[in-house]
């Protein structure tokens, strides 16, 4: 319109003065879902890496008292004890006490064992075994409260009133031999009453002293606790 005070020169057109400005939006662009599944999945090896570190942190110590005993230490080649390899875990036997009630065998992990096997009639032979199996405990001190004595009888004959009594601080449970014999195996051309049986905390049979022990074989049997006890020492605590 003529004379009109408004100006038909569009904006555009117009040059900017100083303090004019535009009125920026910013538009903020939704991530792909593949960044998204990219992002989760790293997100998770993460989460997985950090649960095996704490896992190997927390067996740290085992593992490391184990490489002690088998691998690094000087006397390695000197151990008196045969050691298992592979070792054999506690299997699930239903076994009787001698008052006829059901223990299960699994339930002795969570101690060092020292096992004896034997006829509950125990002859001679059974006696010194079972004196030796006591002796070795007590020569342990204060670390003989990691270590339990097991006495599995193998049979259905009585224990004698006289036998019992030096049994008070041993566990003793009845086993078919037949059990036994599919854990537990005697060096070539002996049998299972004449040799004692190391089994670990975790239920895993490690080593079998030779057989028919005596005094001088009884000290070496002895040394070999005393290592494992050392070993063990920053894992391994007294009770189950």
């Amino acid at each position: 319109m003529s004379g009109s005070k408004y100006s038909e020169t569009p904006a555009a057109a117009r040059p900017e003065t100083e303090g004019d400005h535009l009125l920026g939006l910013t538009i903020y662009d939704l991530p792909e879902p593949t960044q998204v599944m990219a992002e989760e999945a790293r997100r998770t090896r993460a989460g997985r890496w950090k649960m095996i570190g704490l896992m190997l942190l927390c067996a740290a110590p085992v593992l490391a008292s184990y490489f002690t005993f088998y691998v690094i230490r000087p006397e390695a080649r000197r151990n008196f004890g045969e050691l298992i390899e592979p070792q054999r875990a506690l299997p699930a036997i239903n076994a009787l006490d001698l008052q006829g009630n059901a223990y299960k065998l699994q339930d002795l992990r969570g101690q060092w064992l020292l096992i004896s096997i034997g006829s509950a009639e125990c002859n001679a032979q059974c006696v010194q075994q079972l004196y030796f199996q006591r002796q070795l405990r007590e020569s342990l001190g204060k670390d003989k409260v990691r270590l339990d004595r097991v006495w599995l009888i193998r049979d259905d004959k009585n224990v004698s009133p006289e036998l019992l009594a030096g049994l008070k601080e041993a566990t003793v449970l009845r086993v078919p031999l037949s059990e036994l014999q599919a854990w537990l195996t005697p060096a070539a051309g002996q049998s299972l009453d004449q040799h004692l049986f190391v089994v670990d905390p975790n239920g895993n049979w490690m080593m079998r002293f030779p057989a028919n022990m005596d005094i001088a074989s009884a000290a070496k049997a002895k040394r070999d606790l005393e290592r494992l006890m050392r070993a063990s020492a920053s894992w391994d605590q007294p009770g189950r």
